[in-house]
């Protein structure tokens, strides 16, 4: 085994700050408004902007963002979600009171079967959460068609696929909603934060309101809710970041080029014909994860398991459901540094450390 000199550590993911984040700060807090204003709506503005869509709703993470979605539908059954996937996914669907269905993955493109999610459709399914794992969307025609057949909604959770396309459209801009996250292993970020697309402005009012203990005006409740506020602080991080966010993919896309054209002995992402990849995290598969684990660590190099345990086997759920391809992705998965600060002597270092013996 090849042992480098650890000088440094590559970490696996990195947040890019510059001088125009810290600036963008600094401004709000000369301005003393750190609450919810006016940088909060224009990154609403900008973002739903570059998605696609015709409304942002900004909120505290991600997670708040899918529950603020799910709770806004008033979806009444089932939900059609994968096991193999943050936490949050599934969570959020029980924390509003519906009950997951679970489907399992293409072992390809670690997104939901397809097959699966047509075999478990009954008429008690009422929502598809489809889940851009990694920064690759999942087949939105497909996705799509099967939806408007059945009648069900779709809450997309693109929350590791800023930026991610499906054919000329981007994730989160498909769906009734979609979901996006800004905490700091995203390709932005906003420190903390989340935002929820849409093009249903009632919708897009009712959740607005949501986030803010179901208000309409000042004092006046028509419905319960959360304070769900995004802060101006993380909002002016969050226009900063989203300047370079182009950048920042184009140089995850050429480090994970990089990979796939020097990495063997592991299976390297398989990226669909009409997927833009914007790689969150770029994940391989291998046979001898923990082997491949101890050169890592002997080397200095961070690494991810996303996920070792799938969300329907989690103690809190123990749900029985039959999920092959999943269970044996939890076993063989593991992610390698692909953010943009990594130099080519990581990349080098990276490649060199996978492929000994």
């Amino acid at each position: 085994m090849i042992n480098w000199k650890v000088d440094k550590m590559i970490p696996i993911a990195k947040p890019i700050m510059g001088e125009e984040e810290k600036k963008a700060v600094l401004e709000v807090l000369d301005s003393g408004m750190l609450a919810q204003g006016e940088y909060v709506a224009k990154f609403e503005e900008k973002f739903a902007k570059y998605i696609g869509v015709d409304y942002g709703v900004a909120v505290t993470s991600g997670t708040s963002a899918l529950l603020t979605a799910l709770h806004c539908l008033d979806i009444k059954g089932k939900v059609i979600v994968p096991s193999f996937t943050f936490f949050a996914s599934v969570s959020s669907v029980y924390l509003t009171g519906l009950e997951p269905v679970f489907v399992d993955i293409d072992p390809k493109t670690f997104n939901m079967d397809l097959d699966d999610v047509k075999k478990k459709i009954t008429p008690d399914v009422k929502a598809i959460m489809p889940v851009h794992l990694f920064g690759q969307s999942c087949n939105m025609d497909a996705i799509m068609e099967l939806a408007e057949d059945k009648g069900l909604k779709v809450i997309e959770d693109a929350c590791q696929s800023h930026g991610a396309r499906w054919g000329d459209k981007r994730v989160g801009s498909f769906g009734d909603v979609g979901c996006f996250s800004f905490y700091p292993t995203k390709n932005i970020t906003s420190g903390e934060g989340g935002m929820v697309m849409t093009n249903d402005e009632k919708l897009a009012e009712k959740m607005r309101a949501y986030r803010n203990h179901g208000q309409t005006s000042r004092y006046k409740h028509e419905s319960f809710g959360y304070n769900y506020h995004m802060t101006n602080i993380n909002a002016a991080l969050g226009l900063a970041q989203l300047k370079h966010l182009d950048g920042f993919i184009a140089k995850r896309r050429e480090n994970a080029d990089y990979y796939n054209k020097h990495l063997d002995g592991v299976t390297t992402p398989f990226v669909q014909d009409k997927a833009f990849h914007v790689y969150n995290q770029y994940t391989i598969r291998t046979e001898d994860r923990e082997g491949l684990i101890e050169r890592l660590k002997a080397n200095g190099i961070g690494y991810g398991i996303y996920y070792p345990i799938p969300a329907h086997k989690q103690p809190v759920i123990n749900s029985s459901a039959q999920l092959p391809e999943t269970e044996k992705a939890c076993k063989e998965v593991i992610s390698l540094p692909v953010h943009p600060a990594l130099s080519k002597e990581d990349l080098e270092k990276v490649v060199e450390v996978v492929k000994s013996p």
